[in-house]
């Protein structure tokens, strides 16, 4: 049976974080919300009654088995479809590299939202700016650095975070580094520059056949300013 995934069917957030893992290993599934008979009251329905509600999505259903929160999901299709490694040790290492993205993802959410996800962004736009200033004199810089090093140091070479095969971490630091040069294209230009490595793992993902081919579909949904990374000119310097 193919995987059924629920997560909101206009933009990427963090389900694009499992799309690309699904997209990866060529694994047959469902984006739920966008079938055109079920969407988002199918998500809602499978919420509410549920004997384990998922706390938001995105959520997975692999048959009986239903698996909320991005990096659980990814730590358990990591280990079906050989997309983190095979020891003990090294599957507890890729989940910490994915909940630092998390982390990540979370600090990049709140650049354009740091008082409330409740209130608009131009409820808090003089906030907004200061936080994004820290964002991007310090924060940024501070975890591509990590990403780098981690690089920098896989014994297996520079062109994975962790052994010598693609990881879903891999693919969720491309997605973290496109997101974030769409809505800080500016500061994303200097910084790549800075941290070479983590350019040509981005490089190298968006090229995969299966990532390439999803990324020119309609499947991909475009960046837009309803999502986790948005452009606000203002914010970018």
């Amino acid at each position: 049976m193919p995987y059924e995934l629920y997560y909101w069917p206009s933009i990427q957030g963090r389900g694009e974080f499992v799309r690309l893992a699904l997209e990866e290993a060529g694994a047959d599934y469902i984006d739920v919300a966008r079938e055109p008979r079920k969407g988002v009251r199918a998500m809602q329905s499978f919420m509410d009654k549920s004997e384990r509600p998922p706390f938001a999505p995105p959520f997975l259903k692999d048959g009986d088995v239903i698996i909320g929160q991005t990096a659980a999901i990814l730590f358990y299709l990591g280990g079906k479809h050989g997309l983190a490694p095979g020891d003990e040790a090294g599957r507890m290492w890729m989940h910490q590299i994915q909940l630092t993205i998390a982390d990540f993802v979370l600090e990049a959410h709140d650049t354009h939202h740091p008082i409330s996800a409740g209130l608009y962004y131009e409820d808090q736009k003089d906030e907004a700016a200061r936080r994004t200033q820290d964002f991007r004199d310090n924060r940024v810089p501070k975890y591509l650095a990590w990403f780098e090093t981690i690089l920098t140091r896989n014994p297996a070479g520079p062109a994975h975070l962790a052994g010598g095969n693609i990881t879903y971490a891999d693919l969720s630091l491309f997605q973290v580094i496109a997101g974030l040069a769409y809505a800080f294209p500016k500061l994303m230009k200097r910084e790549l520059r800075n941290h070479r490595n983590v350019a040509a793992l981005h490089k190298a993902v968006a090229e995969r056949p299966r990532i390439k081919a999803y990324l020119e579909s309609s499947r991909r949904i475009p960046f837009n300013e309803s999502g986790i990374f948005r452009k606000y000119p203002e914010l970018d310097a």
